[in-house]
């Protein structure tokens, strides 16, 4: 079916198997399974499913899609959407509850430029994390229990350290921090 401003809709109930190519917006509501090339943008309906290599400008997933994206300007990922396989796009968009796992390839970033060419945007949730209460370490104390005894110095409390950085690509929903009393 196709739209007025050109869109071309694959219905619910539809099932495509094989390659598909095009010069015109593309979204999917049913199930699109093969190969997927096209010169627009495809959109991927939460009832959506995609089980193939697609090679488009720009991806906006609500749906599922499983293979590998490749897009010449960018690759966004509802709250609803959910991916297994690579990205590969200059620009890229996770929204906060969104489902992904592989890998994301934005190309080559020139360090000595002022911009770079790449972006990642992870858009935080409405809710605000809980605040982390750091408490500073105590001194350690030397205890003597008989002369004879060598001085043993108390155990210390671990130090809060921060969470390691996260590989680009990756979004953790939660973090749970705790601490030994």
């Amino acid at each position: 079916m196709a739209t007025s401003d050109g869109t071309t809709i694959i219905g619910e109930s539809i099932l495509i198997s094989g390659s598909l190519t095009g010069d015109e917006d593309l979204t999917v509501r049913g199930r699109v399974e093969g190969t997927l090339s096209l010169t627009r943008t495809l959109v991927v309906e939460p009832t959506g499913q995609v089980k193939a290599e697609v090679q488009v400008k720009n991806c906006i997933i609500a749906g599922v899609v499983v293979g590998n994206v490749t897009a010449t300007e960018s690759v966004e990922i509802t709250k609803e959407g959910r991916m297994v396989g690579d990205i590969a796009a200059p620009r890229v968009i996770i929204v906060d509850g969104a489902s992904f796992r592989g890998r994301i390839d934005m190309g080559e970033v020139d360090v000595g430029a002022e911009r770079p060419r790449a972006s990642v945007q992870v858009r935080p949730s409405a809710r605000p994390l809980p605040a982390r209460t750091v408490r500073p370490a105590a001194p350690a104390r030397i205890e003597p229990k008989k002369a004879e005894e060598k001085m043993v110095p108390a155990a210390a409390p671990r130090p809060v350290v921060p969470p390691a950085p996260v590989a680009m690509g990756t979004v953790k929903r939660k973090v749970i921090v705790k601490t030994r009393k």
